[in-house]
């Protein structure tokens, strides 16, 4: 029975290509943690809090700028990543 798959054929890696994406990564994270640094710092002494709703169970009281500034971090995060990830090859520029 013939099979429906091709074999995959291994290309050498390209050092250029894993350091850029290295990098976007590093960057991506050092990014986040500056800003949960800041954030950490600028929401200490905040008097509106609220809780979440986590599934059953609530969080403790925490004020809204650090909730919204959490989400923020995390997208900034995880939007470096995705680009890290998803960054296409060069060689793929000129074929």
């Amino acid at each position: 029975m013939p099979s429906c798959t091709r074999a995959r054929q291994t290309e050498p890696v390209d050092g250029r290509a894993v350091l850029i994406r290295l990098r976007l990564l590093l960057i991506s994270f050092g990014g986040g943690l500056l800003l949960l640094l800041l954030l950490c710092l600028g929401a200490q002494n905040l008097q509106d809090r609220h809780t979440l709703q986590l599934g059953g169970q609530r969080s403790v009281p925490l004020p809204t700028g650090f909730l919204v500034g959490v989400a923020l971090v995390i997208g900034v995060i995880s939007g470096g990543t995705t680009t890290a990830v998803l960054l296409p090859d060069q060689r793929d520029r000129f074929d």
